[in-house]
């Protein structure tokens, strides 16, 4: 398996774009991108299980009930919730891009993202998606990206090649996320394709097996949005055996999922709003995998560690708290606790109590960009992690004006 260009066009059959329709008033902004595969494709998707869904969630599950697409389009600076007109309007959008290109509306994932409760017209469709359906392209991946970002610094893709008996397959993705990332079904927005021949009924067990260790494992501020979405099409464009139960192909293609998600869900946490800093969480030697994912996501989600690793400060005490709070039964004295970077590795607790450390190393170790948080459980084989981020001033910032 290799890392290669292209994103979600990295896989045959598959084009994409993004251009300014309106949508965003920074006409410099792309505010809608197309992901189209040239042959209908095998669907999977999950989404927020947040109570209140964005009107296109609502759509696209329809829309997916046969486990089948063809195109996804999303807008972005708009999330398209709490509107009242919101489902019509998603589906006229949907029915606006099959006429444009020739397939049926009900082959359309459609998608949103950005802030709730606004209105939304269905003019700036009607003008964008003509020349977003044009500029089709082999090579539009990053224009899709960047269509899809709204409080984004970083565009995020990734695509990877690898084998599934002797063909050579491909599989690569895109996705948005800043703030209000704390999902529990999904996360953000996320669009995968893949040239991989699975059926629609594989596919959602990869899917849903997939994002319970990757981007379900990710926290930046505690918040489940609206409009959470992970869509994988699969169009069959590799010509291997369909793959229709478990097995080594299966294997291969879990594999390959899994380093695309792994991939994003760095990316993602990376870019949170306002963030300095990665901070990966590793959990081992847990007695069961739902005792490392909460321990993992625990301390992920503590703001106080998050704010601790802004200020470089070894407060090895607050991922002690968190582990405390986090509902598992894990033998506290039993708990070893590293901080880890390319400047190097720190143990700062060992046996669930404070060990000698320097100070002045544990500093440079957490003023690097990557931080590992590495905690070892001491009574089980069972491992996590979680990806967040550091909590800095620039967050309260970002999100005091989103609106406005």
């Amino acid at each position: 398996m290799k890392i290669i260009d292209g994103g979600v066009c990295a896989a045959k059959g598959f084009s994409a774009n993004g251009v300014h329709c309106g949508i965003r008033k920074n006409k410099t902004k792309k505010d809608i991108s197309l992901i189209y595969s040239s042959v209908p494709a095998s669907a999977a998707a999950v989404y927020t299980t947040n109570l209140v869904k964005g009107a296109p969630l609502l759509v696209t599950k329809e829309h997916l009930k046969n486990g089948r697409a063809q195109a996804i389009i999303c807008n972005s600076g708009n999330a398209n919730t709490c509107n009242e007109n919101g489902v019509e309007i998603a589906k006229e959008t949907a029915d606006l891009l099959a006429k444009e290109l020739g397939i049926s509306g009900n082959d359309v994932v459609v998608a949103s993202t950005g802030v709730i409760g606004l209105p939304l017209d269905i003019a700036p469709f009607k003008k964008g998606i003509p020349e977003l359906a044009a500029g089709l392209s082999e090579t539009g991946s990053k224009s899709a990206a960047e269509g899809i970002m709204t409080t984004d610094v970083n565009m995020k893709e990734i695509a990877v090649e690898f084998k599934i008996g002797t063909k050579t397959c491909r599989i690569g993705g895109i996705a948005k996320g800043s703030g209000m990332i704390h999902p529990n079904m999904a996360t953000m927005l996320v669009f995968i394709t893949t040239d991989v021949n699975i059926s629609s009924k594989m596919l959602r067990t990869a899917l849903k097996t997939d994002i319970s260790k990757t981007f379900n494992m990710i926290s930046i501020d505690g918040d489940t949005s609206t409009n959470d979405m992970v869509v994988v099409l699969a169009n069959g464009e590799a010509k291997n055996t369909e793959i229709t139960a478990d097995g080594k192909d299966f294997a291969e293609f879990m594999k390959a999922l899994n380093t695309v998600s792994v991939e994003l869900c760095r990316k993602i946490a990376a870019d949170g709003e306002g963030a300095t800093k990665l901070l990966e969480c590793k959990v081992t030697g847990a007695k069961t995998e739902k005792i490392a994912k909460t321990v993992a996501k625990s301390i992920i989600c503590s703001n106080l560690t998050k704010a601790a690793m802004f200020g470089a400060d070894a407060n090895w005490g607050r991922v002690l708290c968190a582990i405390g709070y986090s509902g598992v039964k894990t033998d506290v004295k039993a708990i070893d606790l590293s901080f880890k970077s390319k400047a190097g590795t720190i143990a700062v607790a060992k046996n669930g109590c404070g060990i000698a450390f320097s100070e002045e190393k544990a500093k440079k170790i957490l003023s690097e960009d990557e931080i590992e948080i590495l905690v070892s459980l001491g009574g089980g084989e069972f491992s996590s992690t979680a990806w967040g981020c550091d909590l800095t001033y620039d967050y309260v910032k970002i999100n005091g004006d989103y609106r406005t």
